[in-house]
């Protein structure tokens, strides 16, 4: 099998399969057209899933990831009164998965990528075509706009807009907050938190409005939707400066691809299934595929058996993720409707404690496959 990869794509799934082929020998030059990427002041939370596919790949790597977390033991979603509609149980999942959730700045965990990277492999270039590039073995992880994959696929529609527009920051300071993690749901609305070892916490505000808008002052925006929601939502948002709010349009794939491969290239990432952010699980599922990939790689004696196996095992968890992540959304931050919203509601509020943890564990659950 050759051992000459490009990875078009700089973000966590793509450094992170850099960083996994390298540590099995392969000679891999990562492709990066933007400097700073457009994420990386906003923060991540890291599943199980997320956390055993980088001890797959780089176990240094892991294990820096584990240091630099604060991991998610408290928390749960509220309605903007306040009221506890569910509690997040960190103890629970650790019990049953080894770990909990683990909150990380996204600069972060690129940082510790990056580093793990040797030198000289991440490059400044912009790829529009897999005919650019010279090596046996091309990784697409450019994003879940890839011109990657619109050349592979040139029938497929593409990442379409959810719907939804997310306004995002990092507050300035520690703040003395009472829960790990939360998330609050209004009607066709949603904000959430994530605080970090340090103390800081990145905030998150989900609403229903058109492609495209864009607000003169975002904080100001922010605060007069969310600011008399409850605590620590306006704390958040004072702690916050405004030219640190960052604002993105959600787009997904919404039809799923009929392969994650073509030919020498391997999509990965929101290249390859682009999904809403309901469920947490976008860079987790991005970390799976590198994992799955490298193994693929690793144990297949030539390239063409190695990415259909990939494939296999890569596109129907992706796809059923991306799926769920979708109607998860519908059911939170997407009703609208006061009466439908009133029954989410109730509904959560008499479910037993377990199903938060359950509902967890559907897609958390996952072991790498060994190579």
């Amino acid at each position: 099998m050759g051992r000459t990869a490009v990875v078009v794509g700089g973000g966590i799934g793509g450094l992170a399969t850099a960083v996994g082929l390298c540590g099995r020998g392969w000679e891999v030059t990562v492709l990066e057209r933007a400097p700073v990427l457009a994420d990386a002041g906003a923060g991540i939370s890291l599943h199980a899933n997320g956390l055993r596919a980088l001890d797959a790949l780089a176990p240094a790597v892991g294990q820096g990831v584990r240091a630099a977390s604060r991991p998610q033991y408290t928390g749960g979603t509220r309605t903007p009164s306040g009221r506890r509609l569910a509690r997040m149980d960190g103890a629970a999942l650790e019990r049953a998965l080894g770990t909990p959730v683990m909150g990380i700045p996204r600069a972060e965990l690129h940082g510790l990528l990056r580093a793990a990277l040797p030198a000289g492999r991440l490059v400044s270039a912009e790829v529009s075509s897999a005919g650019e590039v010279d090596a046996e073995l091309v990784v697409a992880a450019d994003g879940v706009h890839s011109r990657l994959r619109r050349e592979l696929f040139p029938g497929h529609p593409g990442a379409v807009y959810g719907g939804s527009t997310v306004l995002r920051g990092i507050t300035r300071q520690p703040l003395r907050l009472d829960t790990d993690f939360e998330l609050t749901w209004g009607p066709g609305a949603e904000f959430g938190h994530i605080a970090f070892r340090d103390g800081r916490a990145e905030w998150h505000a989900v609403h229903t409005a058109p492609a495209g808008v864009r607000y003169p002052d975002p904080l100001a925006e922010v605060r007069r939707r969310f600011g008399h929601w409850h605590g620590p939502v306006p704390e958040l948002l004072e702690a916050t400066d405004a030219d640190a709010v960052l604002h993105h349009d959600i787009h997904e794939l919404a039809t799923p691809l009929p392969a994650f491969v073509k030919g020498r290239v391997a999509l990965l990432g929101d290249a390859a299934h682009a999904m809403t952010p309901h469920l947490g699980q976008g860079a987790c599922q991005a970390l799976e595929d590198a994992a799955t990939l490298v193994a693929a790689l690793t144990v297949e004696p030539t390239l063409a058996p190695a990415l259909a196996r990939y494939d296999a095992e890569r596109r129907p968890r992706a796809q059923a993720v991306a799926r769920a992540a979708r109607r998860a959304g519908r059911m939170g931050q997407g009703l609208r409707s006061p009466v439908a919203v009133a029954l989410r509601d109730a509904a959560m509020r008499l479910a037993p404690s377990g199903v938060t943890v359950r509902a967890i564990l559907r897609h958390a659950e996952w072991t790498p496959p060994t190579g």
